[in-house]
């Protein structure tokens, strides 16, 4: 048991990965992950892959380039084994540009660890324009009402 309660709790289980990836515990962040963890990125399929190694590797990377990050789980809701979590990641990146992620991940959760998320984890950014810019751009169109 952790400190966080009870490990078989999904709640819990995405509780402790929260924790331990703003205490920049690299080892902790990759023992939250079965070996065979599938990640999927619907947004951008061919970005999902198999096993917590790569999470080591992108956790690597991660805490390399945001020494400061920080995450902050701003809503979730548990049905069953599965975990939705809405999430934000801020940050300095090493050349003071500013790093900020928010969106969705849905954990599933088995014997304590994640054993698979449907990631829609977002850069946030400002600059591409209102509602009506996004419409056009998805929609091919110079116009949209």
């Amino acid at each position: 048991m952790s400190l966080l309660g009870n490990e078989t709790d999904p709640s819990a289980v995405v509780q402790r990965l929260r924790a331990v990836t703003n205490s920049h515990d690299l080892d902790a962040i990759v023992a939250c992950f079965a070996s065979d963890y599938r990640n999927e990125t619907p947004a951008h399929p061919a970005r999902s892959f198999v096993g917590n190694k790569q999470v080591r590797r992108n956790w690597t990377q991660i805490l390399a380039a945001i020494p400061d990050i920080s995450t902050e789980i701003l809503a979730s809701a548990v049905s069953g084994t599965m975990v939705w979590t809405e999430w934000e990641h801020r940050g300095t990146r090493r050349d003071g540009t500013a790093h900020l992620m928010r969106g969705v991940i849905v954990f599933g959760i088995a014997g304590g660890l994640i054993v698979s998320a449907r990631f829609f984890l977002e850069p946030v950014e400002e600059a591409s324009g209102d509602v009506k810019a996004a419409v056009q751009r998805q929609v091919g169109t110079g116009t949209a009402s």
